[in-house]
């Protein structure tokens, strides 16, 4: 080709340079014993994850490097973020977007627990399968049951308070720390009532303990279950079974306490023996006592917050672990609902009305 033909395909006026061209770069090669498909998932998956969440950065792979390109603050974390992954990595734990997104929530909290470890920590496995915490809030529950005799989780559905509870039982068991583990939450109707559901009093009561039994079997050889039942090293009881019991070497744990009244909470804690452990969990926003009765969980931490050896874990919407979608279903029925109370009546209607032709 020409030098005429050359300068016709050059672009007329001067070249703009990239408004990142004079940010800072830094690059980070990954060691050749990591393949980099774990890092960067099935069709650059979690690659496009850091770019969304680096937005002022530019993220160029090549071979076993990363460039990064923003920034000063932003490429720093960057970098940091790799040196999490990799160490996860290296636990033998393999990446997803979840644990990437979850690792750079925690980088960006300024926090000292470093990500790696909160995602590699474990509690209890089962099967193959090892229960632990994903979120740094979750973290500081579970090291707060190690470190004192009485925890309060407190938090919205969905933070893992019950089941990680429920984790560090039957780890205490397996390590012979406790000689049984006791889970127990009040039978409080939701809108039924127990003496309209059908069988004996054992049926009745069956589907408030479901979710205990359920958390049971995935820690626990189901086969085993039974056995461990009829022996009495695991109790599944209604709260009303604990009243004039003093519980030994025990690990307790008391689910869904909003709906305990304040005088069955006094009961309840006062059922702790020697060598045991309680955690009591619960969320304030989703009482279902009858009109009327002040909540238990409500008034406690003003009655016992200065108790030397009870700790109070607060759990919050950052700490819910489930599927990514269900984030996007609350946020999007959240908008909906506030829609609806900014249009009243009104918007309700037309908004029914679209839906019904679409």
């Amino acid at each position: 080709m020409s030098e005429t033909q050359i300068d016709a395909l050059a672009p007329a006026g001067p070249v703009t340079e990239s408004p990142r061209a004079h940010q800072p770069q830094h690059t980070v090669v990954i060691p050749d014993d990591v393949p980099m498909v774990s890092l960067l998932g099935p069709r650059d998956e979690l690659l496009r994850t850091m770019e969304r969440a680096f937005p002022r950065t530019d993220i160029l792979v090549r071979g076993n490097e990363f460039h990064v390109t923003g920034p000063s603050a932003d490429v720093a974390l960057v970098e940091r973020l790799l040196d999490e992954l990799l160490d996860v990595l290296d636990a033998g734990l393999p990446l997803n977007r979840d644990a990437v997104e979850r690792s750079i929530g925690m980088l960006r909290t300024q926090s000292s627990q470093r990500p790696a470890d909160v995602l590699t920590m474990n509690i209890v496995s089962n099967r193959g399968r090892t229960i632990r915490p994903k979120t740094l809030g979750q973290k500081q529950y579970v090291d707060a049951i190690d470190e004192h005799t009485i925890v309060f989780g407190i938090g919205p559905a969905g933070t893992g308070k019950t089941y990680l509870a429920m984790a560090k039982a039957v780890a205490a068991l397996q390590a012979k720390q406790v000689n049984r583990i006791i889970l127990t939450r009040p039978a409080v109707e939701a809108g039924e009532r127990l003496g309209f559901l059908p069988g004996t009093l054992t049926d009745k009561i069956d589907p408030y303990l479901r979710p205990l039994y359920d958390a049971l079997h995935d820690m626990v050889d189901p086969d085993s279950i039974p056995r461990l039942l009829a022996a009495g090293t695991i109790e599944v009881a209604p709260l009303a079974y604990m009243r004039g019991r003093t519980l030994n070497s025990a690990f307790i744990i008391l689910d869904e306490a909003q709906n305990t009244s304040p005088e069955q909470m006094k009961m309840f804690l006062t059922r702790l023996g020697f060598g045991s452990k309680m955690v009591v969990t619960g969320d304030v926003t989703q009482v279902d006592l009858p009109g009327g009765t002040q909540s238990g969980l409500r008034i406690v931490r003003d009655i016992l917050g200065d108790v030397e050896d009870i700790h109070f874990s607060e759990l919050t919407a950052e700490d819910v672990v489930r599927h990514r979608l269900v984030g996007a279903i609350v946020d999007a029925y959240g908008a909906w609902d506030e829609r609806q109370h900014i249009g009243g009546p009104r918007g309700a209607r037309t908004h029914a009305g679209r839906a019904r032709t679409s």
